[in-house]
């Protein structure tokens, strides 16, 4: 390694003004930012100039890096790192276009050398450490941790949460505490959360001491691991990286008329994520994007956007449904947002007669139909379009992925946007991995209330008083029993328990006919209580229906109870969800019903994918081998490294 002596090295933290500015711009400008450094707050904590013979504590050079942004690794190699072994300590400065190293003797530093590790095209890097912060704040949600949680630290490893205490005089600062083995502990300066991350793994993690170099080896390893793992994937997506279709074209005559036809103000968020369609549709490359929200936080209006952005350009737009009391529900609305446009809107399930469904397979196919919407029937073999160029998928993980390609087998260009409220922890990787585009909604509309949960051993008079004070105030009720077989039985017990209600059923095995006729029934409020399936989990949205109870909450996965607790709570009004269980309640549906207790404030569902994630083990998420490396540096962690050794990759081809 060639060594070349210097004088003197200026550090800048890793932040976007910083990111903003070539290396050229701080060598001109040295002298204005050591001035301002005098006066002005941001330079004084973000900058540090370091000399030969300068007394400087060892100590706090290695806290100061940690602070401004810099990881800590076993061998320096790319722009934003630091590594430390005895007195020497190597810096990759975001500023320079090579590493350095500084040679400390006690707390004085004795030398300064340029390394031969440089930057092979600056305004890549730059780029890669734009992305590198952008998706340490994705993955660093410590939004409701406990003490006890496991968090990584980036730097450090996995750690106890401890506690958060200030400390420091005259002038105070916030701090995370977390312990490490024998007793270490680590003060995390609050503003830094960036470089911590919850542990999500599938078992119980190691923890080690601080200091040693086990965490670097290990973080080294994966970081392997996760490239070898990219390159296979970058395989596998490089045929629909190769497909372009004609950008997407505007009419804001029309696109003005469908936003002002929306009753509610857009969230932050939800509008976000419009704006972020829009740009993928502007571009050359298919779309392939998932929009994550909660039930109830606008996924649909973003969808319908995005319907219409891909008819003004004159491609058909499909919307593909898990359910066709959902296909029917989405109809209607798409259909009273669109009456006075000359949008031609239908749906194709198996509600219709075999001669209605052949005429709107021909329409299809002719270009007769702009927008259709349909359950699985879009798959059948029979169906083609004229010029399909948009598919929406509502509630993503109730298809497999076979249904989902099948689309995509038709044409390659085709523009993919699927919605979830929960995604399956494979979607969730994929997004997160710089595979697939995701756009996070996660701000409650505008008077919206978190749902009241209740954990409760199953009693009558439970059940009694709570129907009994739901219908007293006007408002419906959704009672789930997943058992098609006794849910007959089950509407004569509460016929019994409370004469004076008026009861319904619902269940997949039902007349689609008879199905929506009840579904209807309730939605126009001749029935008080929906005794139902899991049936009602997806997508439907009805304001009165203000109280559930799940009769046997034991049985239902995390991400399903969440979604169907979502079924109420859709106004103003505030929603209760009564979780019901037999004697005792334990093992993982103790876990999953803590955890749905612990989610109860709104915009949860991104996390609860996570914790379902945890509480499922496994499986077949991203195979045998790289569940070890989940295990060893968490979930959040290993998806950052594979995402930015995807963004390496792609940069470097």
């Amino acid at each position: 390694m060639e060594l070349s002596t210097i004088d003197r090295v200026l550090i800048v933290s890793i932040t976007p003004y910083f990111l903003e500015r070539g290396n050229v711009w701080f060598e001109e400008n040295l002298n204005k930012i050591l001035e301002a450094r005098k006066t002005q707050a941001f330079f004084q904590d973000n900058i540090i100039l370091l000399e030969i013979d300068q007394k400087q504590n060892l100590s706090e050079f290695l806290r100061r890096l940690d602070e401004m942004g810099y990881e800590k690794v076993l061998e320096v190699s790319e722009p934003g790192e630091f590594s430390h072994q005895g007195g020497i300590v190597d810096v990759f400065p975001i500023n320079l276009n090579s590493a350095v190293r500084f040679d400390f003797l006690g707390n004085q530093i004795e030398n300064i050398e340029k390394l031969a590790i440089e930057v092979k095209d600056e305004k890549v890097f730059r780029e890669i450490l734009k992305k590198r912060l952008k998706s340490q704040k994705l993955f660093s949600d410590l939004k409701g941790i406990k003490l006890g949680d496991y968090l990584v630290h980036l730097d450090h490893g996995i750690g106890v949460y401890r506690d958060r205490v200030s400390l420091g005089d005259p002038v105070s600062h916030d701090y995370y505490v977390l312990e490490y083995a024998a007793d270490d502990k680590l003060y995390v300066p609050v503003g830094l959360e960036r470089k911590l991350s919850r542990h999500i793994g599938f078992v119980e993690p190691k923890i080690s001491r601080l200091g040693s170099s086990l965490w670097q080896r290990t973080k080294k390893k994966i970081k392997e691991d996760a490239e070898k793992l990219a390159k296979e994937l970058l395989e596998i997506y490089a045929k629909k990286e190769i497909a372009t279709r004609p950008s997407y074209l505007s009419d804001e005559e029309i696109e003005k008329e469908i936003t002002g036809g929306f009753k509610y103000l857009e969230t932050p968020d939800q509008q976000q994520a419009i704006d972020d369609i829009k740009k993928d549709m502007e571009k050359e490359e298919p779309m392939d994007r998932i929009v994550c929200g909660d039930v109830g936080f606008g996924k649909t209006e973003v969808a319908l956007r995005t319907i219409i952005k891909a008819v003004v350009s004159g491609r058909q737009a499909a919307l593909l449904c898990p359910t066709t009391i959902l296909a029917h529900q989405h109809y209607q609305n798409f259909k009273e947002r669109l009456k006075n446009l000359p949008i031609k809107v239908d749906i194709l399930s198996r509600l219709q007669s075999k001669t209605q469904q052949k005429e709107i397979a021909n329409k299809l196919k002719s270009g007769q139909i702009d927008i259709i919407i349909g359950t699985h029937r879009l798959l059948s073999k029979d169906i083609e379009f004229k010029n399909l160029g948009l598919l929406i998928i509502d509630d993503e993980q109730r298809f497999g992925v076979k249904q989902k390609e099948k689309f995509k087998t038709w044409r390659a260009s085709l523009d993919v946007l699927s919605l979830s409220a929960t995604p399956i922890p494979r979607t969730l990787y994929m997004a997160l991995s710089s595979l697939k585009k995701i756009s996070l909604i996660q701000t409650p509309p505008e008077g919206r209330l978190p749902i009241k949960t209740f954990v409760l051993p199953f009693e009558e008079e439970t059940i009694k008083k709570t129907i009994k004070e739901e219908i007293s105030r006007g408002g419906q009720v959704y009672y789930l029993h997943n058992r098609v077989e006794t849910i007959e039985a089950v509407k004569k017990f509460l016929e019994k328990l409370i004469p004076q209600v008026k009861f319904g059923i619902a269940h997949g095995r039902m007349n689609e006919k008879k199905l929506i006729k009840v579904m209807t029934g309730f939605q126009q409020k001749k029935i008080d209580v929906l005794i139902a399936t899991t049936i009602i989990e997806n997508g439907l949205d009805l304001a009165n229906v203000n109280t559930l109870i799940v009769a046997d909450a034991a049985k239902l996965g995390l991400s399903q109870a969440y979604q169907i607790r979502g079924r109420v709570g859709r106004s103003h009004i505030q929603a209760r969800a009564y979780f019901l269980y037999g004697k005792k309640l334990l093992g993982l549906a103790e876990q999953r019903l803590i955890a749905l207790k612990e989610a109860e404030e709104l915009g949860s569902g991104y996390r609860i994918a996570l914790k379902d994630l945890e509480i499922r083990g496994a499986g077949n998420i991203l195979g045998k081998e790289q569940s070890g490396s989940i295990n060893r540096v968490g979930l959040n962690l290993y998806c950052q490294m594979l995402s930015e050794a995807i963004d390496r990759l792609k940069s470097s081809s």
